[in-house]
């Protein structure tokens, strides 16, 4: 969804520079042009705007709730693995991005959710993105998060990313997530914590269109995917008034979990070897997250995460 709420940024920026407000155009490239670094270097998050009253009938709709299984201590800096992508990625923005859950949760940490740098290339939509709390995932921005001495900083990454999200179908348990160590090593060079987190129900908001592997929808989506930086699902859901066709999310709880933090020591040259390791931990950990809240929330248990 984020694509459509860009275009209209961008369609606006277009109407100012062909209207009669081409100098606001103008001024607003100048501060472009000023301003370029800042979803590098921690953003600008807006408590306003985080607290809007839509957030919490955006919260409610599905509904919405983080769960906490362990403490993290506020003295050091953390890097959250999220999974799965899904299509709106409504988990992330829900739990991270507005509301007090995470702070009532996790006092003293401050959340930063890292997406693909294109979008902060969108005017106008670069503002509001940012003063919702999200931040770029390029490695110069994780690592300005994560290089805070004092601790309190959580990064919050997406780890499959946009092409995970043509695996966004119900009932789909896929993670891209064994050729995924950059992340990794972010966290030996700064020695941040790594947790898992696995937000149930985010596969189960929309219907896609059936694109196994090898199809000829999935290979032109991968290409337009490479091409372009973001994946391009074809999904629907309900309507407004109707329950059988629309591009409104199906009301389907989500269930962010939060799992426990491993702990990392810092490491400024990570060996492969060494990245390896604690990847295979992780995964070992993220499976063990899933296993042990699975029952909860719906899932059966023969089902279990598959890694690609």
């Amino acid at each position: 969804l984020f694509p459509f709420a860009a275009q209209f940024c961008c369609g606006f920026f277009v109407i100012l520079i062909l209207g009669n407000f081409w100098f606001l155009a103008v001024l607003y490239l100048v501060w472009l042009y000023l301003d370029w670094e800042t979803p590098c270097a921690g953003g600008r998050r807006s408590q306003w705007v985080r607290s809007w009253t839509v957030w919490k009938y955006f919260r409610e709709y599905f509904p919405i709730q983080l769960i906490k299984t362990s403490d993290l201590n506020p003295n050091h800096n953390y890097l959250l693995g999220f999974h799965p992508h899904g299509v709106l990625v409504a988990g992330a923005f829900g739990n991270f991005c507005t509301g007090p859950s995470f702070k009532n949760l996790f006092p003293g940490l401050t959340p930063y959710l890292h997406i693909m740098p294109i979008w902060f290339g969108c005017p106008f939509f670069r503002e509001y993105i940012m003063s919702a709390g999200m931040v770029s995932a390029s490695k110069e921005s994780v690592s300005y998060v994560l290089n805070n001495e004092g601790g309190g900083h959580a990064s919050i990454i997406v780890i499959g990313g946009a092409e995970e999200s043509l695996n966004a179908h119900p009932g789909s348990l896929t993670l891209n997530v064994l050729n995924r160590k950059g992340f990794i090593k972010m966290a030996l060079k700064h020695g941040a914590h790594l947790v898992p987190v696995f937000s149930f129900g985010e596969n189960e908001l929309f219907k896609q269109v059936a694109n196994p592997k090898g199809s000829w929808l999935r290979n032109v989506q991968e290409k337009l995917q490479k091409i372009m930086g973001f994946a391009l699902p074809l999904f629907h859901a309900r309507g407004v008034f109707q329950y059988s066709f629309g591009l409104i999310p199906f009301r389907q709880p989500i269930h962010t979990v939060v799992g426990s933090p491993i702990p990392v020591k810092r490491n400024l040259n990570p060996t492969t070897e060494e990245i390896e390791q604690l990847h295979a931990v992780y995964l070992q950990e993220l499976r063990k997250l899933f296993e042990e809240h699975k029952g909860n929330y719906g899932i059966p248990e023969h089902k279990t995460l598959i890694f690609e």
